[in-house]
């Protein structure tokens, strides 16, 4: 006999065919909260700090987000690049941001059938007593039966309450901060970068100073020499002088170790060995840049741990949604079709045609409080994200005053403290000319040099700390970064794709 669907069978199906249609109907319904930014103090209309800077516009410093381009050194510049194509803590962030995309693909595919094919044959056999009815040979221990099956299943489960939906949401809003979080590891990278190349710059102007000091305590100490071969002078003044030289060669050698450490430093962010990575010393070419302020609502949007902390709200509140999802039953359409057939030949014939159609609806009754501490799980996830992103824009309120707390003092600190280097050479060449005429003793010179060398690596330390102010400040701002591009995630992974697959046909080629 032919299985044939006749309209009887149609008719029979009418019942199947209602429940499905109700449950596309139900599908527009999603349980769980929707999602609403938490809300935050009122930003301030000014900075606290930035009350007295002429507030500028930052896109207007910060031109593509090459903030760093502000300090005018080519240097930096070419550094900074090799960090977005070398530093493999941005290589691990880019690698998570491509997985968290895959994942948000994973959720996707729950909307769609799951499709199955199988196929087997077996033989099997027993005794001539056993009540086997299709047999392709007898003998006389007993019947062999043959048996061929090949079937096409498919699956899917209607997202009548929304699960897939809030899942898909969690997922995609986790992508976000993930790629929230790679600008975040760049702007951090980036960030270290600038702050130690500036202070391997100020280093080599200390060491500068050192060597000169250097030169100048040995001619010093020269001076003393001859006056106490002269007999002008007691031999302590020749030991002060060469203790004083001898320290002053000392500290030279110890700056030494820390620009080695901080070279070290720069290799790891490119990428590279410090053995093979090297930088010449220099002179101090960088300034520091004008402070760009913008307004603080503009952290919101500019700051990527801000957005990645938001983020995760989002994904949390979703998660709500998923966990109380599993309060109501599932509805599963399954379908098959196939031949089976006990003979080769008559395998994918229509006397051995099968198929099955029909609706499964699951709910469970009892599951010892599962459900319930899911969903008390999700809900305290989601508050604790909420503290988290409310704690992260505070922080960012916290290091942008900070840094333009910083560079307004350390201004002020630099102009007195140029005017002091200055009165200290003054002293160290009126010391040292009374000296030579015998009116002072060479406990002046050296307590004049002492000050004047203290003032000019205050001076230099001064312009160090403003220097990672302004590099900080730029990161607290964001470095120019822009929220938006959390909206469509596309560009930014076929970018990432593309930076992978260049990265790798780089290393196969070395």
């Amino acid at each position: 006999m032919e299985n044939r669907m006749t309209q009887q069978d149609l008719f029979k199906l009418k019942p199947l065919l209602a429940v499905l249609m109700a449950g596309f109907a139900l599908t527009a319904c999603s349980v769980g909260p929707d999602y609403v930014r938490p809300q935050l103090e009122p930003a301030p209309a000014v900075f606290k700090e930035g009350q007295d800077w002429h507030p500028a516009q930052p896109r207007d410093l910060v031109a593509d987000g090459k903030w760093w381009e502000m300090f005018g050194d080519a240097q930096l510049n070419a550094l900074v690049a090799q960090v977005d194509v070398s530093n493999q803590n941005l290589a691990l962030a880019e690698a998570n941001f491509r997985s968290a995309v895959a994942l948000v693909q994973s959720s996707r595919s729950a909307y769609s059938p799951t499709l199955a094919a199988s196929a087997s044959a077996s033989r099997s056999g027993g005794s001539s007593s056993s009540s086997s009815t299709t047999s392709t040979s007898t003998g006389s221990s007993g019947s062999v039966r043959n048996s061929y099956n090949f079937a096409l299943t498919a699956s899917w489960e209607a997202d009548i309450w929304g699960k897939v939906r809030r899942d898909v949401e969690a997922s995609q809003a986790s992508a976000q901060a993930s790629a929230a979080d790679l600008a975040a590891a760049r702007l951090s990278a980036q960030a270290q970068l600038a702050q130690n190349y500036l202070q391997l710059r100020v280093l080599d102007a200390q060491q500068q100073v050192l060597q000169d000091t250097v030169e100048a305590y040995q001619r010093s100490y020269q001076l003393t020499q001859n006056q106490y071969a002269a007999g002008m002078v007691a031999k302590s003044d020749v030991i002060q002088a060469q203790t004083q030289l001898k320290s002053a060669q000392a500290s030279a050698l110890d700056n030494g170790v820390t620009r080695a450490q901080v070279e070290h430093a720069i290799a790891l962010l490119v990428g590279k060995t410090p053995s093979t990575f090297s930088l010449p010393k220099a002179p101090l070419t960088a300034v520091a840049p004008p402070v760009p302020q913008g307004v603080p609502s503009m952290l919101l949007e500019r700051r990527p741990d801000v957005a990645a902390a938001e983020r995760r709200v989002a994904a949390a509140n979703a998660k709500i949604g998923v966990a109380k999802a599993a309060y109501f039953p599932s509805l599963t359409l399954s379908a098959s079709g196939g031949y089976q057939s006990s003979s080769f030949a008559d395998w994918f014939t229509l006397p051995g045609r099968v198929w099955s159609l029909g609706p499964q609806l699951a709910q469970t009754i009892f599951d010892g409080g599962a459900r319930s501490a899911a969903t008390d799980q999700a809900i305290a996830s989601y508050d604790g994200t909420v503290a988290t992103y409310k704690q992260t824009v505070l922080t960012a309120f916290q290091d942008v005053e900070d840094n333009l707390a910083a560079l307004r003092i350390l201004e002020q600190e630099a102009a007195v403290q140029n005017e002091a280097l200055l009165a200290a050479r003054q002293a160290v060449t009126l010391v040292t000319n009374q000296y030579k005429a015998g009116t002072v003793s060479y406990v002046s010179v050296i307590t004049a040099q002492a000050t004047a060398l203290s003032a000019e690596l205050t001076s230099l330390n001064i312009i160090n700390r403003r220097m990672a102010a302004s590099v900080l400040l730029a990161k607290a701002l964001g470095g120019g970064w822009d929220g938006h591009d959390l909206a469509d995630l596309g560009p930014l992974q076929r970018q990432q794709v593309e930076k992978a697959k260049a990265l790798k046909d780089n290393a196969a080629l070395r």
